[in-house]
């Protein structure tokens, strides 16, 4: 067994058996519980950034990517490879999803015919995951987006957009500028 392997191995252990259940990082009982699942993550993450918060109870594949400052949330469900980017907020009971059953022929239960391709997800830098998100396979979401919480994100979301919904679609843009709001404001308020 080579030495990432084992690397892998042993935070997966110590992550499933200790770290997983500690209280969760804003938890008035401190016991290092934020250190200790940090310290999982980057041997058990294909990789792993600086300052992560990987929370309580999170359930995640070794071929996941989390960039730095960025968390997995409470209860968060992430199978299979997914990247994702810096500054990653991320709400409880989140599900990423990438791989689904086969299920096109009618003659054979879906239990018995396996599994289409895996299909990695990627979610930018500085995006907001509401609770109880789920993306499914191959989505890309952009840099800057927030997913409303409860979405079932189900194609691509493009950079500063604002998703809700189910499916998701996009509501609004992020990227109108602040003065432009105040003065579209101003003339409400003048009519």
């Amino acid at each position: 067994m080579t030495i990432p392997k084992l690397k892998r191995r042993l935070g997966a252990l110590l992550y499933h058996t200790v770290a997983k259940h500690l209280p969760p990082s804003y938890s008035s009982l401190k016991l290092g519980q934020t250190a200790l699942r940090r310290f999982c993550g980057r041997w058990m993450l294909a990789d792993c950034g600086k300052r992560v918060n990987i929370e309580k109870n999170a359930t995640f594949s070794a071929k996941v990517t989390l960039g730095d400052d960025s968390g997995i949330g409470i209860n968060a469900k992430i199978y299979g490879t997914c990247h994702i980017g810096r500054c990653v907020m991320m709400g409880t009971d989140v599900t990423i999803i990438t791989r689904n059953h086969c299920f096109e022929r009618t003659d054979v239960p879906m239990m018995e015919q396996g599994f289409e391709a895996e299909l990695p997800v990627c979610i930018g830098d500085d995006v907001w995951i509401g609770d109880r998100v789920l993306i499914l396979p191959g989505v890309h979401i952009g840099n800057g987006c927030i997913i409303a919480a409860g979405a079932v994100v189900t194609k691509d979301v493009p950079d500063y957009a604002i998703a809700a919904g189910v499916p998701a679609q996009v509501i609004r843009m992020r990227t109108v500028s602040y003065t432009h709001l105040r003065a579209h404001e101003t003339e409400l308020h003048l009519v």
